[in-house]
C-alpha cells in the first residue's frame, strides 16, 4: 500500500511540474492521426511556425509570472519590424545594424510599458491595451509618410529591397535547415535555454518569482518591486526584437495592419499551455517552449482536418478557456480535498509570513 502510494505521489508531482510535456506529445499524437502524409521534414516545421510566437512567448512568460501581462506584443512586432525594413533599406542591407536597431527599438517600446506599469504604478491590462493601439497607428501612419525607397517602393507595406547583398543572408537565416531542423527553430531553442538559466539559477530570476508568489512580501523582503517589473517589460520588448527581427529574416517583409496581428493572444496561449500561472509567480520557462509548439500544433490540426478557416480562432479561444479553467479548478480542488497548497521553493520565508 505503501509503496503504491509513494508511486501515486511522485506521478502526482511529475504531472503537477511536467503536464505540459504530457499535453504536447498527446496534441501531436492527434495531429500524427490526421495528416496521413506526415513526414520528418514537416515535423522540424512546427519549430520554424513557432520561433517567432515561441520567442515573444517567453517574454510574455516572464511579465506573466511578475503577475502582469502585455497586450502590445502584436502591435510592437509591427512597428519594430517594419521600421527594421527601413534600417535594413538606408543602411544598404546591413544585418548587424537592423539586428542592434531592432533589439533596441523593442527595448525602448518594452521601457515606456514598463515604466508606467512599473514605475507609475498603472494596470498593465490598460497601459500595454493603450500601447496596442498607439504602436500600430503609427506604423501604419508612417508607412504611408516615408520615402517609398525606404519602404522598398511599396504603397502599404515595409519591404526589404532584393538588391541589396545583406538581403540573400537573411532570407537564408530565416529559411534555412541545419540537419533538417530549422535555424530559427534553432534561435528559439537557445533562448529558451538561456531564460530557463535567468529563471531558475539567478537572484533576477527568484525576485521575479517571488513578486509575482507575493508582491508585498517581496517588497517587505527588501526587493525592488517597481524597477523588477520595469525591466520584466524591458526583456519582452527585447524579445519582441528579436521576434521582429526573425520576422523579416523569414518574410522579408512587414505589413503595418496583419503582421503581428493576435499575436499577444497566441502568446498568451503559449504561455498557458505551459503551465505558467496567470496571477504570477508560478511556472517554467522549458513550459513556453512546449506551449508554443502545442499551439502551433493545434493549428496544423485545424488545419488538416480542413475547418473553415473562419472557425480557426474560435476553436483556439475554446482550448485557451479550458486550459485557464483547469488552472483555476486545480488549487480549488486541492483546497476542497484538504491538501496543502504548495508555495514555490522560490519565495522566501519573510515572503510566506506577509502573505498568510
Amino acid at each position: 500500500m505503501s509503496t503504491a502510494k509513494n508511486k501515486s505521489t511522485i506521478f502526482g508531482k511529475i504531472w503537477s511540474n511536467y503536464s505540459f510535456i504530457f499535453v504536447f506529445f498527446m496534441i501531436f499524437l492527434v495531429y500524427a492521426m490526421t495528416n496521413s502524409s506526415l513526414s520528418l521534414s514537416a515535423t522540424m516545421n512546427i519549430f520554424r511556425h513557432s520561433a517567432v510566437i515561441g520567442i515573444t512567448a517567453i517574454g510574455m512568460g516572464l511579465v506573466c509570472i511578475t503577475g502582469e501581462i502585455d497586450l502590445s506584443a502584436g502591435s510592437m512586432l509591427a512597428f519594430v519590424s517594419g521600421f527594421s525594413v527601413i534600417v535594413f533599406n538606408k543602411t544598404g542591407g546591413n544585418i548587424f545594424a537592423v539586428l542592434v536597431f531592432a533589439l533596441f527599438m523593442g527595448a525602448v517600446l518594452g521601457l515606456i510599458n514598463g515604466v508606467l506599469v512599473g514605475v507609475v504604478r498603472m494596470p498593465s491590462f490598460i497601459v500595454t491595451l493603450a500601447t496596442m493601439l498607439i504602436y500600430r497607428s503609427l506604423a501604419q501612419y508612417y508607412c504611408q509618410h516615408i520615402a517609398k525607397e525606404l519602404i522598398g517602393g511599396g504603397s502599404s507595406v515595409y519591404k526589404m529591397t532584393s538588391s541589396f547583398n545583406g538581403y540573400d543572408a537573411m532570407y537564408n537565416f530565416g529559411n534555412g535547415k541545419i540537419a533538417s531542423l530549422p535555424i530559427v527553430g534553432l534561435v528559439l531553442i537557445l533562448a529558451t535555454v538561456i531564460f530557463m538559466y535567468i529563471t531558475n539559477d539567478t537572484k533576477f530570476g527568484k525576485k521575479i518569482y517571488a513578486i509575482g508568489s507575493c508582491e508585498k512580501g517581496a517588497f517587505m523582503a527588501g526587493i525592488n518591486v517597481r524597477l523588477m517589473k520595469m525591466t520584466a517589460f524591458v526583456i519582452m520588448g527585447i524579445m519582441i526584437g528579436a521576434s521582429a527581427f526573425l520576422w523579416i529574416c523569414m518574410n522579408g517583409s512587414s505589413d503595418p495592419a496583419t503582421t503581428g496581428t493576435s499575436y499577444e493572444m497566441y502568446a498568451i496561449a503559449a504561455v498557458v499551455l505551459g503551465g505558467v500561472s496567470m496571477s504570477g509567480g508560478k511556472g517554467k520557462i522549458i513550459g513556453v517552449l512546449f506551449g508554443s509548439l502545442s499551439y502551433t500544433v493545434i493549428d496544423k490540426i485545424i488545419i488538416a482536418l480542413k475547418m473553415d478557416s473562419l472557425i480557426n480562432n474560435a476553436i483556439k479561444g475554446v482550448i485557451l478557456i479550458l486550459v485557464i479553467l483547469i488552472q483555476v479548478a486545480g488549487p480549488q480542488l486541492k483546497e476542497r480535498f484538504g491538501k496543502k497548497l504548495i508555495v514555490p521553493d522560490k519565495v522566501t520565508e519573510a515572503e510566506r509570513a506577509a502573505c498568510n
